[in-house]
C-alpha cells in the first residue's frame, strides 16, 4: 500500500504551475518472497486533486499475478486563495482482491516548510468497511515527504502512517485497532547519467494487526497478521 505521492498531490493543489506526475515501482518483499508492481499518480485541477495507486502482487509460486489492491482519493478545495487553503475535503475508496472494500470521508490539513522541501499532511476520516457495522469507524492518516534529505540532492524520505478500527478475525471476530506504516527512501540515481526518471530505494512495512479483517486464508499473505510484523522491501521507481 503506497501513499507517498499523496504529499505531492496536495502540493499540486496549492501550486497551480506544478505538473501532474505518474510513477511505476517494482518492489521485492523479502518476507513474503514476491514482487509487487505499483502504479501511482496524482493530478491537479481547479477544484483540487486526484490521487490513486494500484498494487499488483506476483508470488514466486504462481505463473501470473494473484492479487491486487487499489486506493483512489479525491481532495476538494474551492478556497485555495483564502486562509483556509491548507484545509481540504477528502473522499476515498479502498479495495481489492482479499481485502475489505471501504469508503472514507473526512478532511485533510497540509503543512509545509517555506521551500516546500518538507511536507506533512494529517487526515481525519470516517471509514465505512463493507460488511462491518460495529467497528470503530475512524481512520487517522499521516503522510510526510522530505526532499534532498541531509542536503543530498535526489535523496527523498517519504511515507505514511494509517491507524484505523476494524473488526479483525483472530478465530473470533472482535473490534481492534490496526496500524500500518511504510516509510520509504529513494535516491535519484539516474541524475548521474542523464536519466533523472530512474530512482532506486525501498521501504519497510511496519504493521500491527494488519490483514486481520480478511475472513479466509490468503494465498499471498497467509494467515492474518496478529500483533507486530516487519516486511522490508527493495526496488526501483520510474517517474514519468
Amino acid at each position: 500500500m503506497k501513499k507517498t505521492a499523496l504529499v505531492a498531490a496536495l502540493l499540486l493543489g496549492l501550486m497551480p504551475l506544478a505538473k501532474a506526475q505518474t510513477n511505476l515501482q517494482e518492489m521485492y518483499d523479502f518476507n513474503r518472497g514476491h514482487f509487487t508492481t505499483t502504479l501511482e499518480g496524482f493530478y491537479a485541477d481547479p477544484w483540487g486533486s486526484t490521487f490513486f495507486f494500484n498494487d499488483i502482487y506476483h508470488p514466486s509460486n504462481a505463473d501470473a499475478p494473484t492479487g491486487y489492491y487499489t486506493e483512489i482519493a479525491r481532495g476538494l478545495n474551492f478556497w485555495k486563495d483564502s486562509k483556509l487553503a491548507p484545509l481540504s475535503l477528502h473522499v476515498e475508496w479502498n479495495g481489492g482482491m482479499f481485502a475489505n472494500n471501504a469508503w472514507l470521508f473526512g478532511v485533510e490539513y497540509f503543512l509545509h516548510s517555506a521551500d516546500f522541501r518538507n511536507t506533512f499532511t494529517f487526515e481525519l476520516m470516517y471509514k465505512a468497511i463493507k460488511g462491518q457495522t460495529d467497528n470503530v469507524p475512524l481512520q487517522f492518516t499521516f503522510v510526510w515527504g522530505m526532499k534532498d534529505l541531509f542536503d543530498v540532492k535526489g535523496l527523498t524520505f517519504s511515507g505514511f502512517l494509517d491507524i484505523w478500527g476494524e473488526k479483525v478475525n483472530w478465530g473470533t471476530e472482535e473490534t481492534d485497532w490496526v496500524i500500518l506504516t511504510e516509510p520509504q527512501v529513494w535516491y535519484n540515481v539516474g541524475q548521474h547519467f542523464g536519466c533523472p526518471n530512474l530512482h532506486v530505494g525501498g521501504e519497510v512495512e511496519l504493521a500491527y494487526n494488519f490483514a486481520g479483517g480478511w475472513k479466509e486464508f490468503d494465498p499471498l499473505y497467509g494467515n492474518p497478521n496478529k500483533g507486530f510484523t516487519v516486511a522490508p522491501c527493495l526496488g526501483i521507481k520510474w517517474v514519468f
